[in-house]
């Protein structure tokens, strides 16, 4: 059985009047961007939640932000998503042709419920 999950941004499908929903692998990519890309104190209702990579893009872009940033995304998914993915490898680096007004994040990882590897890129700028 293939599990589906609430896509995200939360939406209606249009045919069936339902809350849309997402396979699971495509369900935790979606959690991983929205963790990644929201500021802490961004939620009302849950202010400890997030990464706040989109902050990170105005400090100088530079190997030591680079692995401030590796650690930063680390250690926002080990705390919000543990029980969902085990991450494998987080690079982070300048956008194509050395772009420093971007901020690549590539987040490998392994699906806990069904050991596939995975891989989610988000490209800041």
């Amino acid at each position: 059985m293939v599990r589906h999950d609430y896509a995200y941004p939360f939406r209606i499908d249009p045919v069936s009047g339902q809350a849309q929903q997402a396979p699971y692998g495509t369900h935790v990519d979606q959690m991983i961007r929205q963790l990644l890309l929201t500021a802490p104190g961004e939620r009302a209702d849950f202010p400890q939640f997030g990464c706040g990579l989109r902050q990170l893009l105005f400090a100088p872009n530079s190997d030591a932000l680079q692995a401030t940033t590796n650690l930063t995304v680390q250690r926002a998914l080990n705390q919000w998503l543990a029980g969902q993915v085990q991450v494998v490898n987080v690079t982070v680096s300048p956008g194509p042709g050395d772009d420093y007004s971007q901020i690549v994040v590539l987040v490998e990882y392994i699906l806990i419920e069904t050991q596939s590897k995975q891989i989610t890129q988000i490209v800041v700028s």
